[in-house]
This record gives C-alpha cells, sequence and structure tokens, in this order.
C-alpha cells in the first residue's frame, strides 16, 4: 500500500523542523519586542531634551491646541527613540534568525551591506538636520509676513521634522538598492546610464514629495545630491555586475555570446 510522506516529517538539512523554526522566530521577536521596551522606557527620561533640540531650528516654543497633543507627541517620540535606539538589537535578532540559511556568498554580501546601509543613512539624516532643516523652517517662518503670523504646534511640527529626517537618511540608502538590484541581474550599469532622463525626473518628483515647500531653493537642496547619489549607484552597480557577468561568461560562454550580439543588433538599430 503506498503511503503519503508529509513534508515537515522530513529532517530539514539544517537538523531543525518547522515548529523549531517557529519556537526560535517567536523568541527573537520576544527579545525585540523586550528590548523596544526597555529602550523607550529609558528615552522617556530624555524626551524633553530632545524635543527643545527638534524645535531648535524654529527658535521658540511650539503650541499645542489640543488636550493631548502634548502628551500624545511626548509619547510618540519616546516611542521613536526607542525604537532608534533598539534598532541595533532588533537587526542583531532578524540577521540571527536569517543567517543560518544563508550562503557563504549571500554572507559575504550581508556583512558588507548592513554596515552600509547604517553609515549612509546616518550621512543622510545629518545633511537633513544639519543643512536642510534648518534651511527650510527659516523660509517656512518667514513665508508671507505681511499676510500670515506663523506658530508652529507640536502636531504639525514635530512630526514633519523626524519624518523629513527619516526619508532623506532612507533616500541616501539608494546605492545600496542598485547595487544588491545589479547582484540579482535586475538591473546593469548601462541600463542606469541610458536611464538617466528618467532618473532625473524622478529625483525631481521624489525631492517634491521629501522637501515640504514648494521653493526652487530647497528642491534643489533635495534633488541634486538625490542625482549624486544616482551617479554613485551606478558605480556600486557595476562591481557586482562585472562579477555576475565574469561568472556567467565563464559557465555559459555561448549564452553571453548570443546576449552580446543582440545588444549590438539592437544598439546598430537605434543609430
Amino acid at each position: 500500500m503506498a503511503t503519503t510522506v508529509n513534508p515537515t516529517d522530513l529532517p530539514p538539512e539544517d537538523g531543525m523542523g518547522i515548529l523549531d523554526h517557529l519556537k526560535e522566530f517567536q523568541g527573537r521577536v520576544i527579545r525585540a519586542v523586550i528590548a523596544v521596551a526597555i529602550t523607550t522606557s529609558l528615552s522617556f527620561f530624555f524626551v524633553s531634551d530632545l524635543l527643545k533640540a527638534l524645535s531648535a531650528p524654529y527658535g521658540g516654543k511650539l503650541l499645542v491646541l489640543e488636550p493631548t497633543e502634548g502628551i500624545s507627541i511626548f509619547i510618540r517620540v519616546g516611542l521613536t527613540m526607542g525604537i532608534a535606539i533598539a534598532s541595533p538589537i532588533i537587526i542583531y535578532q532578524i540577521l540571527a534568525f536569517v543567517i543560518p540559511g544563508l550562503t557563504p556568498k549571500e554572507l559575504r554580501l550581508m556583512r558588507f551591506v548592513v554596515p552600509m546601509s547604517f553609515i549612509l543613512f546616518l550621512i543622510g539624516a545629518s545633511f537633513a538636520w544639519f543643512l536642510m532643516i534648518p534651511t527650510a523652517i527659516e523660509y517656512l517662518a518667514t513665508f508671507g509676513p505681511e499676510i500670515f503670523q506663523v506658530e508652529f504646534s507640536s502636531r504639525g511640527y514635530v512630526p514633519f521634522v523626524m519624518q523629513l529626517t527619516m526619508w532623506i537618511g532612507v533616500a541616501f540608502e539608494m546605492p545600496l538598492v542598485m547595487m544588491f538590484l545589479a547582484q540579482l541581474g535586475f538591473v546593469t550599469p548601462k541600463m542606469l546610464i541610458q536611464g538617466w532622463r528618467l532618473a532625473v525626473v524622478g529625483c525631481v518628483i521624489a525631492a517634491s514629495v521629501i522637501t515640504p515647500t514648494v521653493d526652487p531653493f530647497n528642491m534643489a537642496l533635495v534633488a541634486l545630491p538625490l542625482m549624486g547619489l544616482y551617479i554613485i549607484s551606478i558605480l556600486f552597480a557595476y562591481f557586482p555586475y562585472r562579477a555576475r557577468r565574469k561568472r556567467d561568461l565563464e559557465e555559459y560562454p555561448e549564452l553571453v555570446a548570443e546576449e552580446d550580439a543582440a545588444a549590438l543588433a539592437e544598439q546598430q538599430a537605434k543609430d
């Protein structure tokens, strides 16, 4: 009589079953949550100082227009600060769960990508905090003085400053994203160079979304670094593309020759 085998009954290569992986995942989630709870609790002792630092570009006290607005902003800033402080522990728990299933090549890539992502994020956040936000706040606070009396509220000002800092930091990680896509074979340096016009339009659109003001100066303050990051992305994409092409040339020389011939024919047709 034929018997059916449940895939979950088969011994996995790493010696752990699905339930063992789920238990490990649950344990790491719990550790991450505990870390966030501890760092958030400690962050509440420094929220007042952080709020003063956040409001420094404005140079005045922020308005509170609702009964619970002050305490909600206080809790929001404390939670954000707690998550930021606990982020190394959160990332460690994620990597500790994922790394055993990675190949040596993927592990080497991870060792490069993770530290670089932190560095690029900090560079972008510093750029936003020290250069872009003071310029934007000064422009917004002095816009139409004969018409408007500018008094920022905590509900509008604090999230605006925090989100702007975060998104600029994320935008500075563009080179790593392009490098990762090149590693997977989705993009090539040539493709990125040929698409520079679309990249310029995309950078301008992204700048208009990220930038709180509509004046050309502040938009250029964001768009120009994004364009520079796009150029750096081409350089980042070149190295994994070169390694991938060399490996393909060794393993599939006929296929590479056919692709080169097709690309050459397409280029001649365009010319």
